[in-house]
């Protein structure tokens, strides 16, 4: 089974005992460590059911599922491969109760959030209260709850929000609903509270592997560390996997602080560095380790390959974005000919503004693509509202989900009903799913307003009872199709719909949801990467309370041959035969940085921007071409600029740079022609 490991991987694979780090530079095989190390500890007698694979995409954890599998069949079924937020759920939802949670919590989406901190905030702004979401997320990524966020508010802004931050916690506790940051802070609060559930998840958890590890946060390693048993066992069974010079997510909370102090927290901890590279060539990982040369290292490695010198790295001045544009449309049509697939190419870059010349060069010359990052099938209305009544069947206290569901689609309930319903309930302290039945209500609410809000009700409780009793896929199929026939939502998607063909493709939607849910009560997991790995088929109910981690449908991700669109954060993981690395200007990469901030903050930021060219270099297999603008567009004007100072950085000959995709291209076609015209071709 080891055969196809080298040495550096193999010691990374049997370490077994104590903690370790693997410092897997880009293309090093991570994946395949960490599979055959799961494969390894099985075969050492460790109990499937007793490894945690972490990684921080549903994605990762369905190809190491997938990978894991390969090399010990069922018993991969029993490892727990998921994501923190995934892990954090099933955390909760097995020991909440002893912070106040019901196992059947809601998870709010951040329409939701938005919504509840408008209300909070007293405000209309949706601006404002994103900010507001963005600034209270930081603070919990960081550790903190509304009582330490106001006590180290720097102003009078910061110390608002924090006020905002207070009343919002009591709302989601008030409707038993958490946001994703709360499904890392409410694990760690529940394990460092409960030493009786500390110990549980401890001696559960046999090993913990933890993927892309330089992308954990403060809060998301102290997690860890209270599964692992830090400071209470004195060999924590721990591999950690990772790499400093890849970490480009500062900006929603990453540190490498949990890097430096690794060796500090675990004295035994062993440190094992893959420095071969089974992607690219020599000629693009040479301008990779010079690029992120000035930059400080906790861990020096360098990445080196097996796979030849290659093609040298070029660099293509362009006169302004539509040229850049033109250029790579060229150089892809060039090495179309030559036999690669449309597949085979990137076109990666900063910003997503940045992509929009690139789509109208790529249509214009009919050459099929897509943007990475798009909006994700979660992200449709018509998914939204079907996840709201699914979520208020597994939690009736979810007051935004009871809000959407019983306005979507509309019943005859106005809003005047809601705001009554909502006064009563408030005075009550109840949900409004609660207030519903309460008997100050008929004092209120006309007996229409009452008589709609009862169905309304009765209607939820006969749902949620056929939910909870449809187990397997052919109840499930029965109970979701008639559902949708009852609230008659095929019909409300083609009454508000622009278009017929519009409603037709949103009912669709539907039906790949319904598709998708129904094979989930099935006990077909393996689409997503999910945290359970029990294969038995499971109540529509139970399923439906997982439905609010899930970002993106498998049958989304399959294959298709077309240029890939993307920006460098998008494209971390990935990896394309050509790849052309747009817009490397000063101003773009590195990004303009904050003129206020400090020395110390600027440095930090440049060396981020840094790892980030280094991240779109490592993306590139065989080809990598670099552009640049010699001007660019500020508003409707355009305005010189500058090459990026990390090109200067890569220390490329130039003598081999240079290159015109056009006249390459022009040549290859003369020699095309004179093939086909039965003559050699010009010299």
């Amino acid at each position: 089974m080891h055969d196809t490991l080298n040495p550096a991987q193999l010691q990374a694979v049997c370490h077994l005992h104590g903690p370790s780090l693997v410092l897997a530079g880009a293309g090093s095989g991570k994946t395949r460590v960490i599979t055959h190390k799961i494969a390894r500890l099985i075969h050492a007698g460790l109990a499937p059911e007793r490894i945690a694979a972490i990684t921080f995409t549903n994605k990762a954890a369905a190809e190491m599922r997938e990978r894991a599998r390969a090399l010990v069949g069922k018993a991969a079924q029993g490892v727990l491969l998921c994501t923190f937020h995934a892990l954090g759920v099933r955390i909760l939802r097995e020991d909440g109760a002893a912070i106040g949670l019901k196992p059947q919590f809601s998870i709010l989406d951040t329409d939701d959030i938005t919504g509840l901190l408008k209300d909070c905030g007293g405000t209309t702004d949706s601006t404002t209260a994103r900010h507001w979401q963005w600034r209270i997320s930081q603070w919990k990524g960081a550790g903190l709850d509304a009582a330490a966020a106001l006590a180290q508010a720097r102003d009078d802004a910061e110390r608002q929000i924090a006020l905002v931050m207070a009343r919002y916690q009591e709302r989601l506790a008030a409707y038993q609903a958490v946001d994703f940051d709360d499904l890392i802070l409410l694990p760690l609060k529940l394990l460092r509270e409960h030493a009786e559930v500390r110990a549980r998840w401890q001696q559960r958890l046999g090993h913990v592997l933890v993927d892309e590890y330089q992308d954990t946060s403060a809060t998301q390693y102290e997690l860890l560390k209270a599964l692992v048993g830090h400071g209470e066992r004195p060999d924590p069974r721990l591999t950690c996997v990772g790499d400093d010079d890849q970490s480009i997510y500062g900006w929603r909370g990453a540190t490498l602080d949990n890097l430096r102090r690794l060796p500090q927290d675990f004295p035994t901890l062993t440190v094992i560095k893959l420095e071969q590279n089974y992607r690219s060539t020599n000629a693009i990982l040479r301008a990779a380790n010079a690029v992120i040369g000035p930059n400080p290292k906790l861990f020096p490695k360098t990445l080196w390959s097996a796979l030849g010198e290659g093609e040298p790295v070029r660099v293509l001045a362009c006169d302004h974005e539509e040229h850049e544009a033109e250029r790579a449309v060229a150089r892809i049509q060039g090495l179309r000919a030559q036999g690669a697939a449309w597949r085979d190419f990137a076109i990666l870059y900063r910003a997503n503004h940045q992509s929009r010349a690139f789509e109208v060069a790529l249509r214009r010359a009919n050459i099929p693509y897509k943007v990475s990052g798009g909006t994700s099938f979660f992200d449709r209305a018509e998914i939204k509202d079907l996840c709201a009544w699914l979520r208020l069947l597994a939690n009736e206290n979810d007051d935004p989900a009871f809000l959407r569901a019983i306005t979507t689609p509309k019943r005859g309930i106005g809003h005047q009903t809601l705001a009554q319903l909502g006064a009563v309930a408030a005075g009550l302290r109840l949900s409004l799913f609660e207030t519903l039945f309460a008997p100050t209500l008929e004092a209120t609410l006309s007996p229409k307003a009452l008589a709609a809000l009862h169905e309304f009700g009765r209607f939820i409780n006969e749902l949620q009872y056929r939910a909870r009793h449809a187990v397997g896929h052919e109840a499930a199929r029965e109970v979701l199709t008639q559902w949708l026939a009852d609230i008659g939502y095929e019909r409300h998607l083609y009454d508000h719909a622009d278009s017929e063909q519009q409603a037709a493709a949103r009912w669709g939607n539907v039906q790949d949801f319904v598709d998708w849910m129904v094979q989930r009560c099935g006990g077909q997991l393996d689409d997503t990467g999910d945290m359970t790995t029990q294969r038995e088929p499971r109540p529509l109910l139970e399923v439906a309370q997982t439905v609010a981690l899930i970002s993106t449908l498998s049958e989304r991700e399959q294959d298709q041959d077309v240029v890939t669109l993307s920006t460098l954060h998008a494209a971390k993981g990935l990896e394309w035969p050509h790849v052309i690395l747009a817009g490397v200007n000063e101003g773009l990469l590195p990004f303009k940085p904050d003129a206020d901030g400090d020395p110390e903050a600027l440095a930090a930021r440049i060396e981020e921007e840094r790892r980030l060219m280094y991240v779109g270099i490592t993306r590139a297999q065989r080809t990598l071409v670099v552009s640049w603008l010699k001007q660019r567009k500020q508003g409707r004007e355009r305005v010189p600029a500058q090459a990026s100072r990390f090109i200067a950085e890569m220390q490329l000959d130039p003598a081999t740079t240079q290159e015109d995709p056009r006249a390459k291209l022009r040549a290859l076609r003369e020699e095309f022609a004179a093939r086909a015209a039965g003559r050699a071709p010009a010299r």
